[in-house]
């Protein structure tokens, strides 16, 4: 009976270990597809915030990880990119926070957190879809913000950092909805 019990302790840490270690995996690869989205900036005419694909990255992790280790993954980016690591569209440094991308890097822990708050963990698409687009709208809100303090003018903020990505990022919440209904359920079990 002794031995019994014991072996069921070892396979319970081993349970235990291996989610723990999907999560790491699953936080890890988020914060890197987060950096390479990063690098694949495109320079818009007129702004100083390129367009990425950082902002799919950020819904699909808070969409495929919860709330949690969605915003962890985020965080794990952000540290990393403020240490130095060069995962920022134009680099990294703690400095490049200060830049005109900051209000929208700040912003994302709390972007990913609350796509998975708003969705849950059921399967229903309505509030899968209201969350990634309440993501979208913090880290809009996170740039325009910062963006407000450094050129003084709400008009600027908006010109600069959120009218010319409503068409896109409206394409990336859709395409976002396609990818998490598919991998979504799935996801969450084993995280």
């Amino acid at each position: 009976m002794r031995l019994q019990s014991h072996a069921l302790s070892w396979a319970r840490e081993d349970i235990v270990r291996s989610r723990t270690l999907r999560r790491l995996i699953g936080v890890s690869v988020f914060a890197v597809a987060t950096a390479f989205a990063a690098r694949l900036a495109i320079p818009l005419p007129g702004t100083p915030v390129p367009f990425t694909l950082q902002v799919l990255c950020v819904i699909l992790a808070g969409a495929t990880l919860g709330s949690r280790l969605g915003a962890a993954s985020q965080l794990a980016y952000l540290a990393a990119g403020a240490l130095g690591a060069p995962i920022f569209a134009a680099g990294g440094g703690l400095p490049y926070l200060l830049g005109p991308t900051g209000g929208y890097l700040l912003a994302f822990p709390v972007a990913a957190y609350a796509v998975g708050a708003v969705a849950g963990r059921s399967g229903n698409v309505v509030r899968l879809a209201v969350g990634l687009a309440a993501g979208v709208a913090i880290i809009h809100a996170g740039g325009m913000g910062w963006l407000l303090l450094m050129t003084g003018s709400l008009r600027q903020a908006l010109r600069f950092g959120v009218l010319p990505f409503l068409a896109l990022d409206v394409v990336k919440v859709v395409l976002a909805l396609f990818i998490s209904v598919r991998l979504r359920t799935r996801a969450l079990e084993l995280f």
